[in-house]
């Protein structure tokens, strides 16, 4: 026992002095070694599916997920996760670790695991994700809003371009708004 906790409390000592010396470089140019990658994916999935999993997802009016959830979603979301026909951004391709696309997802068709989808988008959307650019929509969005949000990124998985465009070219009123040209936005 007193071995082990020695050989233990050394080698702690040889990963402090490695990591304090600077070796592991931090640049978002440089992907991280191979076991913090598994690392980090194993805490960060574990930990969203912990606080996720007990949530209530309330009836989300259809309305409110194509509105609400579009709206913010375009006017948010797309820089860093992007939308179905749009080129990557200057912000989205410098990244690390990349945002998920989520156009480029499979669809959930299977109900439980859209409901648990739902509720992780929601934690994350709400929450935000230490040490990437994900941030918590919380503080300045109420739960009503972020619900729909999370609705409508589960919904994008597998969404076309003429679908997605069908959505965010209708405002919160239920019309289409024309440019000075005559051109919907």
């Amino acid at each position: 026992m007193k071995s082990f906790f020695i050989l233990s409390l050394a080698a702690l000592l040889v990963i402090f002095f490695i990591l304090g010396s600077g070796a592991y470089n931090m640049a978002a140019t440089e992907k991280h070694w191979a076991v913090t990658e598994k690392i980090i994916t194993w805490v960060r999935e574990n930990s969203i599916e912990v606080r996720a999993k007990n949530l209530e997802v309330p009836t989300i009016d259809e309305t409110d997920i194509r509105l609400i959830g579009a709206e913010h979603y375009n006017a948010m979301c797309t820089i860093c996760h992007l939308a179905p026909g749009r080129e990557p951004t200057e912000l989205a391709t410098g990244l690390y670790p990349q945002a998920p696309v989520f156009h480029e997802k499979t669809p959930v068709t299977d109900a439980e695991e859209k409901l648990h989808s739902i509720k992780e988008y929601f934690w994350v959307i709400k929450n935000g994700i230490k040490m990437t650019a994900m941030p918590a929509w919380g503080p300045t969005h109420d739960d009503e809003s972020i619900w729909a949000m999370a609705a409508f990124v589960h919904r994008l998985h597998g969404m076309t371009d003429e679908q997605y465009e069908a959505i965010v070219e209708t405002d919160h009123h239920g019309h289409q708004h024309n440019d000075d040209h005559g051109h919907h936005h």
